[in-house]
């Protein structure tokens, strides 16, 4: 079924799974805002409804080559030293070997995105298909596409502020899965390279302040932006009241070989008897406008009742 009003698209697609791997197509935009102010946000097929992009002002805010650089999620299991992350990470978009290309390992099973909304619910992908290695570790994992679902839903538009993202994500581990620890991201943003001046939001003071390119993690909302200020990208999460859990950290990253900058939200669980299987949900808010206007949006969200 496909649906059109206005500048909006709208699709509803389902499937059944696990029992049919009917393919879903993951195109589709959703947009926000007013007239003078419209967030547009894309997703596609080729990285199995992860969001592609995500464009103000003309501008775009995401810098998606291959299938890692993306606004996505992701998480990882029982890491070690000698087991880092990337040996059992199931990602939303894709695995490593997807590289540039127009495929992805991962499995759309739904998608829903009408007006302002979108929804979706991914089979995920192992990062490393068996037999991969990262910084010389052998992949956990023996299969290419993972049993985790992760299932996002995305508003644009929070409150007074239409160009906010109100981004919930639901991870959702199966029955037969046996782990003590347990890594979130939560949310990612990759972004393009001119992102590059680092902001960091103080609660004590309601203001931005300057930050190192890292890498690093830190409890205070992180916010990248391009250095006349025009643009900016944050990133915010209420504390959860879950047991286990420890976050939210916001991370910032610079790969100046690679051309790309990075912020994260990340959750950790951790439990020595095991961590139980279903869902873990998060949520988080994502300011985008100009740096002022992010300010002011992480300013508002401090003095909320969560």
């Amino acid at each position: 079924m496909l649906l059109k009003r206005s500048l909006f698209i709208g699709i509803l697609l389902t499937t059944a799974w696990p029992l049919f791997a009917v393919a879903v197509d993951g195109n589709a935009k959703i947009a926000g805002g007013p007239p003078d102010s419209t967030i547009v946000i894309t997703t596609t097929r080729r990285l199995a409804g992860a969001i592609d992009s995500l464009k103000w002002h003309g501008r775009e805010f995401i810098n998606s080559a291959d299938h890692g650089r993306q606004l996505q999620s992701a998480c990882s299991f029982d890491n070690t030293p000698a087991a880092n992350g990337e040996t059992f990470n199931p990602t939303e978009a894709g695995s490593r070997r997807d590289g540039a290309g127009p495929n992805t390992t991962s499995r759309l099973l739904e998608i829903t995105a009408t007006g302002n909304h979108l929804r979706t619910r991914t089979q995920m992908a192992f990062w490393l298909l068996p037999g991969e290695r990262s910084a010389g570790q052998l992949a956990r994992n023996t299969n290419a596409l993972s049993d985790y679902v992760l299932t996002k839903d995305v508003t644009i538009g929070y409150d007074r502020w239409p160009q906010a993202l109100d981004y919930r994500v639901t991870f959702s581990l199966p029955a037969d899965a046996h782990h003590v620890y347990a890594q979130f991201e939560a949310l990612t943003g990759y972004m393009p390279p001119e992102f590059n001046s680092f902001w960091q939001f103080n609660p004590a003071t309601g203001k931005l302040e300057p930050l190192s390119a890292g890498p690093g993690e830190q409890k205070n909302p992180v916010v990248l932006a391009t250095a006349d200020g025009n643009f900016a990208m944050g990133i915010f999460s209420p504390p959860p009241n879950q047991p286990d859990t420890r976050g939210p950290g916001f991370g910032r990253f610079d790969f100046p070989d690679a051309r790309v900058v990075k912020w994260n939200c990340v959750y950790r669980v951790k439990n020595s008897g095991g961590l139980r299987a279903g869902d873990y949900t998060y949520r988080m808010l994502v300011p985008v406008g100009t740096l002022a206007q992010v300010e002011g949006m992480l300013r508002d969200w401090r003095d909320l009742k969560w």
